[in-house]
């Protein structure tokens, strides 16, 4: 498992065995600032509403590739690091994402964590000291945290309309097990909200999962400063 090299679990088929592996994973949830205190969602400007467009392009590309759910704790370069291309969890999918369009999160995340690592949840969640490039990276809190400070935190609400194509949403999935998937340009069945891109177990999927559970954070990302 991811924080911990002497344990690990392979295949976890089943959501339970997904919601055990997460809770490991991320182990409690980051602290998003309420959604009545957030500012205002502003529009995109027409060069980061090209981002968004690439970035969920890059995002449905991610369901042309078989991915198995492996949570394994894994040694990785940095940067540009990556677990085996056929292997990864929820927050792979964001970093491969991500990634396609020239974005490395493990090099964002890391470097703000050696320059302000109290203020991630790392000590307080799984005891560590100091950053970890091998893994900071592919935990729902940190990202959650990561993507509050660099990017915009926008507000949580149940109106459809309110999560558009390239945003980033977290979930509670049930007893403080995180989630993560990013907003995609295609409507699900009743065409009131749009899909997610995510791997909850069965590799990445585009599903209309968007409220299917508690969504603890709602955030965009255009990337570091030119």
């Amino acid at each position: 498992m991811l924080g911990n090299p002497a344990r690990e679990i392979r295949r976890p088929l089943a959501f339970g065995q997904v919601a055990l592996f997460h809770a490991f994973l991320t182990f409690s949830q980051a602290s998003p600032l309420p959604p009545e205190r957030l500012p205002p969602q502003t529009p995109a400007t027409a060069r980061q509403q090209e981002f968004l467009n690439r970035l969920v392009t890059a995002a449905i590309e991610r369901t042309q590739h078989s991915v198995r759910y492996v949570g394994a704790y894994v040694r990785i370069p940095y940067p540009g690091g990556d677990v085996p291309a056929d292997t990864g969890v929820c927050t792979d999918e964001i970093i491969r994402s991500y990634r396609a369009l020239g974005i490395d999160l493990q090099k964002e995340v890391h470097e703000d964590m050696l320059r302000n690592f109290a203020a991630y949840p790392s000590k307080r969640m799984w005891g560590l000291a100091q950053p970890d490039s091998n893994v900071d990276h592919r935990r729902v809190p940190n990202l959650m945290t990561f993507f509050s400070r660099k990017g915009e935190a926008l507000p949580i609400t149940t109106r459809g309309e309110d999560y558009a194509p390239g945003d980033l949403v977290t979930w509670d999935l049930g007893g403080n097990v995180p989630h993560i998937g990013i907003v995609v340009n295609k409507r699900g069945p009743t065409g009131e909200h749009f899909m997610i891109l995510h791997n909850i177990g069965a590799g990445p999927r585009m599903e209309d999962v968007l409220f299917h559970w508690r969504i603890n954070g709602h955030y965009r990302y255009f990337g570091p400063p030119a």
